[in-house]
């Protein structure tokens, strides 16, 4: 592979702005000195995804994913490193001097990289064709001058043409040394039964697809012969290594701008309607292909908007067809309206008799909300046929019931009453039963999905340890009864043995890993669950950490003498943990750490109120959980002293509890060295003998240190 020398590197590092790069992929608004957005890498409702400037890195607190400005494009475009660093230095106008790939080279790049090669080869030989072969002048360009594209217009989309030759494609490719076995990958030629390579694409003008970043991904081309009803209007590219149809959507790479700045979506159906949108300067218009659409396109959509208005042309067969697709846009929470084009017109056609203006007006003017339309169509159909009406509100209540918003859903009912006149309640009822319908039948999935992951040995990640194990239910002790408990008995001068957690500590790791895979498998179902308590023992220790993070994280603990910067608790958890190279066991609580770290540091910032409300139900309910908590006071400080506020003794609460969860860590550490020296090969090993009983003194020394340390304070 080519490579770029250090220097290049890092001006591209140096140009390359984060919140920039992410701005073309993601809708971000600004939070603080941060940004915050829909995640790009998974699906999701609430934004959870946040972009630091400062710190130049970009992170998703629900899915784990990001990093700096190199890795987000790596991930997102499923690039290499260095072909993140080719699409940095090509955005910002950085010349990258690389030398010629070999031909042993060549030969060793991945499939992908080789399939994309292609493609932009064929997009380059298709326009080359259309703007200086005789026949592409004279059939291809004749074509779109008909349709009224301009010239301009033409090279944006980078339309083109393919001969009536069935091979002129594959000839030309071959004599450029590409392989014919990613020509056919593609989907640009395919082999016949006799052996011979054909083009797919012959006799057709061409309509490259491309990806958000403008990688032509696949083809579209449309015959100019009719005469032969044989051979199909539109030809596609197959689905191949990268191209997936449900993912992508025509004229997205060209809209995305346009969507953000309008906070609107056009959907179409075709490639001209997109083209003529744009040549009439509506320019946030994406296009479906002729398909229903995919939650993948969806989600794309809603990277970058909330709304969306599908144009339909007068079809009423199309229509109905079309709209039983539109609830997964509901489902998604967007809020969705369809225009209705004039009888004769579809978007390319009306686009065409109308500038930016006029057709932006007329949206305005005739777009409706979807709910409404659809209610209108059925009972335009239904009449007073009483079995047809009764479909129509059974139709129109499951749609209403994929509205996730509980308002949102509550005025739609309100609506539809009123049209369809029937009773709200009976609708409340109807919706209500659906929704559990559907829990109850994604329940009834899970379950299938666990019981085949446990007959394959692997467990579900939907179903808790308990339940996959067919355990009977734990001992639902109120956590913070437990808490309050154990740290009464060490407040009274008891020692706190580590055994009353219930596990062995030599198990604790595996316990640990285990539990830590199933909350990260499914992070948006991360929930308090006491069963932490009796598999770590360091939960209860971390929990009260964490209590004073969300309570107290944002206030400055101390002054640092030397530097004078303000130290928050924090910093001073975040750092005392990291210089014994120490993070916290449960996947929750380090997520919080890591959110306090990213977020600290804004103007305004309150950690209190942004984990109370969280979008994370289970970060939200922690929060609620660990601000009602109190602590306990050993009864030697409730007679002799005076109760003060956490506030004023911050300092002191944070540091004993830093100690403390140090100490127990060491305890577990001291008693897996005892069962080590209970092993046979540690026995009979007097070298490993030697230096297992020497780090044993030594974690002695320093927990009987820590032990004077901790003395009998308040704890809680």
């Amino acid at each position: 592979m080519p490579m770029i020398d250090q220097a290049t590197i890092d001006r591209i590092m140096d140009a390359a702005q984060i919140v920039d790069v992410v701005s073309e992929f993601v809708t971000l608004r600004r939070r603080g000195v941060n940004y915050i957005g829909l995640c790009p890498f998974h699906n999701e409702k609430t934004p959870s995804f946040s972009v630091s400037p400062s710190k130049g890195v970009c992170k998703c607190f629900s899915c784990g994913k990001g990093g700096n400005v190199v890795h987000f494009i790596m991930e997102h475009e499923q690039l290499s490193y260095y072909e993140a660093l080719k699409w940095l230095a090509k955005k910002y106008g950085i010349e990258v001097k690389e030398r010629e790939l070999s031909n042993e080279e060549k030969q060793a790049q991945s499939v992908r990289e080789s399939l994309f090669l292609v493609n932009d080869f064929a997009n380059n030989y298709f326009q080359d064709i259309l703007h200086n072969h005789r026949d592409g002048q004279a059939i291809g360009m004749s074509y779109f001058r008909q349709r009224g594209f301009r010239d301009d217009i033409i090279k944006k989309f980078q339309l083109g043409f393919s001969t009536e030759s069935r091979d002129a494609l594959f000839q030309e490719a071959k004599k450029k040394g590409f392989n014919t076995d990613y020509l056919v990958k593609t989907g640009l030629c395919y082999t016949r039964d006799d052996g011979q390579v054909r083009d797919r694409f012959w006799g057709r003008v061409m309509f490259p697809v491309h990806t958000l970043s403008g990688k032509v991904v696949a083809f579209g081309g449309r015959v100019l012969n009719t005469a032969d009803k044989k051979v199909a209007k539109y030809v596609n590219s197959p689905e191949s290594e990268i191209y997936h149809k449900s993912r992508e959507l025509y004229g997205i790479y060209f809209a995305k701008q346009a969507i953000v700045k309008q906070d609107k979506c056009f959907l179409v159906e075709g490639y001209t309607d997109v083209i003529s949108m744009h040549q009439a300067g509506v320019e946030n218009v994406v296009a479906s292909s002729g398909t229903s659409l995919t939650s993948g396109q969806i989600r794309m959509i809603h990277r970058f908007t909330n709304n969306i208005t599908v144009l339909y042309d007068g079809d009423m067969a199309g229509i109905k067809a079309s709209i039983r697709g539109i609830d997964m846009l509901l489902e998604e929470g967007m809020n969705i309206k369809v225009m209705l084009l004039p009888d004769g017109d579809d978007p390319d056609s009306f686009a065409r008799k109308h500038n930016a203006t006029e057709f932006q007006e007329y949206i305005a003017a005739h777009e409706v909300d979807f709910i409404r339309f659809k209610t209108n169509l059925l009972m335009t159909d239904a009449g007073s046929d009483p079995y047809k009406r009764a479909a129509l509100i059974t139709d129109i209540v499951k749609s209403i019931a994929v509205i996730p918003e509980a308002i949102v859903r509550s005025e739609y009912i309100k609506e539809c009453s009123q049209m369809l006149h029937v009773e709200e309640r009976i609708l409340v009822s109807e919706v209500a039963k659906l929704k559990k319908e559907k829990e109850e039948a994604q329940a009834k999935s899970a379950q299938r999905q666990n019981a085949a992951g446990t007959s394959a040995g692997i467990d579900s990640p939907q179903v808790s340890i308990r339940e996959a194990n067919n355990e009977p239910e734990p001992n639902n002790m109120d956590p913070g009864t437990e808490n309050e408990a154990y740290y009464a008995a060490l407040a009274e001068g008891h020692e706190a043995d580590s055994s009353s957690l219930k596990v062995d500590a030599s198990k604790q790791n595996a316990n640990s890993t285990e539990i830590s895979q199933q909350v990260q498998s499914n992070p948006r179902e991360r929930a308090f669950n006491p069963q932490f308590a009796s598999l770590n023992p360091l939960y209860l220790k971390e929990r009260l950490i964490v209590q004073q993070l969300i309570r107290h994280g944002e206030k400055v603990m101390f002054i640092d003498e030397e530097t004078k910067k303000e130290i928050t608790v924090t910093e001073y958890v975040a750092s005392d943990l990291e210089v014994d190279e120490i993070s916290l066991s449960t996947p929750l609580f380090a997520e919080v750490l890591q959110e306090l770290e990213l977020h600290v540091e804004e103007a305004g910032f309150t950690a209190e109120r942004y984990f109370v409300n969280h979008a994370n139900p289970a970060m939200s309910r922690l929060a609620a959980d660990l601000i009602n908590e109190k602590y306990q006071l050993s009864k030697y400080h409730s007679k002799t002293q005076t109760v003060v506020s956490d506030t004023d003794r911050l300092t002191d609460i944070l540091v004993y509890l830093m100690v403390d969860y140090k100490h127990t860590i060491i305890e577990m550490e001291l008693k897996n060295m005892l069962n080590q020296l209970r092993q046979p090969e540690v026995m009979n090993d007097p070298e490993k003998c030697l230096e297992v009983m020497s780090r044993y003194k030594e974690l002695m020394e320093i927990k009987q240190r820590m032990a004077k340390h901790l003395g009998d304070r308040v704890i809680g």
